[in-house]
């Protein structure tokens, strides 16, 4: 017979607490794949340096389109680097944009290539490509073994100065964008330069929405600074990319180490400014708009809100509109005025998704300031009515 315990009573609570310091680094680099570059030869073996590390790769196949020779060139550096990167089987080429995000199959079809590479978690998976590929791979990345090494190698602008260098990992389902996904840390990012000098121009425009977008919520000075090189940047000057990139990933990084909610556990999400109709737009255009463009017409249609809300003093939303279309966005699209049975406009659809995403209140991040971010709980649907009537009308 067991002796019985005094100590212990059913009813009693036990409070579990630990906490878990996270740390990656986002390397700026370019070339990383010259034999001579060791970044990402120097992440790979940096927690086991003596250890030859599994490595699967999965490249954008857009990316692969306009750079041809790159497995072969990631193949040679493997070789060089042979002491601590071994390939695991062929690199695999997986569809680029929202196709991966929007495929129901697609989550499957990754965990089967890491399945058949036999990836554990001291093995690595390397994604090569933009903001949605590293996503649904990063995704996938989270939940086999509960979790395996996953880094970021992002190509597109929008990826090297917002997404690509954040926590989350997410797919598309049943017509909602990032429904299923999760919160993992990537264990490295590596912003390569070179990718983005290969870049279309609407990709390269695309990521300088989300620039001007974390600007207006924290760094006026930023903001000042676009305003003043928006020729230069529209023109794609190589130089102004470097400063934008870098800067916007710092301040993403910062909103995420030290906004006290890096997990999004709360209703607030100061970071997805705009974003509450960009999503909806995206959704709405069947992806005729890129997510760039999309949040573009999210951030001008929330500026304007603010103004008639009393809270941006009057013209910081011309200003707003006046460097996106500077910067070469259109800040109208037809969907914009879409409207369902009852003559609602089906944008405003988009509250409703914004707010099931997080749970808890309504919280939407508007303007009090160009560089000042100020959160709310309601939204007047006539108001909003009012900015859609200003973009069609002022900036159509």
């Amino acid at each position: 017979m067991l002796d019985h315990c005094p100590t212990e009573t059913w009813g009693t609570t036990h409070i579990q607490r630990f906490a878990v310091a996270y740390e990656y680094p986002v390397v700026f680099t370019r070339d990383v794949f010259d034999p001579a570059n060791p970044v990402l030869a120097d992440i790979l073996r940096s927690r086991e340096p003596a250890k030859r590390h599994r490595v699967a790769v999965f490249v954008d196949d857009g990316v692969s389109a306009v750079m041809p020779r790159l497995a072969r060139s990631i193949e040679r550096y493997a070789a060089t680097h042979a002491d601590s990167v071994m390939l695991a089987g062929e690199i695999v080429p997986v569809p680029g944009g929202e196709r991966i995000k929007n495929d129901p199959e697609a989550t499957a079809g990754l965990i089967d290539a890491l399945r058949a590479r036999s990836i554990d978690r001291h093995s690595y998976v390397v994604a090569i490509g933009g903001g949605a590929v590293l996503d649904a791979v990063g995704y996938a990345a989270a939940i086999f073994h509960r979790g395996v090494r996953h880094v970021r190698l992002p190509t597109t602008v929008l990826a090297q100065a917002d997404s690509g260098v954040g926590v989350k990992n997410a797919v598309n389902a049943h017509g909602t964008k990032n429904l299923i996904g999760t919160f993992a840390p990537p264990f490295a990012v590596i912003n390569d330069g070179v990718f983005i000098d290969r870049l279309p121009a609407r990709d390269k425009r695309g990521g300088m929405a989300e620039a001007v977008k974390v600007a207006l919520i924290r760094d006026g000075d930023f903001f000042q600074w676009l305003e003043r090189h928006a020729k230069a940047l529209a023109a794609f000057d190589a130089n102004g990319l470097d400063i934008l990139i870098q800067r916007t990933a710092a301040l993403h990084m910062r909103q995420i180490a030290q906004g006290g909610d890096p997990f999004e556990t709360g209703s607030a999400r100061p970071l997805d400014y705009g974003h509450w109709s960009a999503h909806k737009l995206e959704t709405l255009t069947r992806h005729a708009l890129t997510h760039g463009e999309a949040v573009a017409i999210g951030v001008a249609l929330d500026a304007r809100y603010s103004t008639l809300a009393g809270l941006l003093p009057p013209g910081g939303d011309v200003r707003v509109c006046r460097l996106l279309r500077g910067l070469g966005f259109a800040l109208w699209h037809e969907t914009l005025d879409a409207r369902d049975g009852a003559g609602r406009l089906t944008i405003l659809n988009g509250l409703r998704d914004f707010q099931e995403h997080l749970g808890g209140e309504l919280t939407i991040t508007l303007l009090a300031g160009l560089g000042c971010g100020v959160e709310v709980h309601e939204v007047d649907h006539a108001m909003v009515e009012q900015a859609v009537a200003w973009l069609g009308r002022e900036w159509r």
